[in-house]
């Protein structure tokens, strides 16, 4: 039995990704959802903060490592199908959207029209080096 035995349980998607939902491990509120790949779901574990595979740039992404809103691990779930990871984590600062949002599901339907419910907590302006 290899190291990461538990890795090889995963259903990972025809592209080595599986869907990973974010959420604060206290309020319970969903915060996002981004993409793992095997190393990112690796160091996540061993790190114990949440580190995602981002597609656009195809590269690895430590949630934090531009804002300083790290989310700090306080478990990994796994769901009946093996198909998507849920990160209990504690969202620092706050903030767990690039647009200064608490969380990235600040869109509602309402009467047939997406419509932000959710006040910008921050303006990523003041978050991200913008060069």
């Amino acid at each position: 039995m290899s190291v990461n035995h538990w890795l090889d349980q995963v259903k990972w998607d025809e592209k080595g990704l599986v869907p990973a939902i974010a959420q604060d491990y206290l309020t319970g509120q969903v915060l996002m959802m981004a993409w793992m790949n095997r190393e990112s779901l690796a160091l996540t574990e061993q790190e114990q903060r949440a580190i995602y595979w981002s597609r656009s740039r195809a590269c690895l992404w430590r949630k934090g490592e531009e804002s300083g809103h790290v989310q700090h691990l306080h478990s990994l779930r796994l769901d009946c199908d093996a198909d998507v990871v849920l990160l209990e984590v504690e969202q620092v600062g706050g903030i767990a959207c690039h647009t200064g949002r608490p969380h990235c599901f600040y869109k509602r339907l309402d009467a047939g029209q997406w419509r932000e419910d959710i006040a910008v907590a921050k303006d990523p302006k003041e978050i991200y080096n913008h060069e």
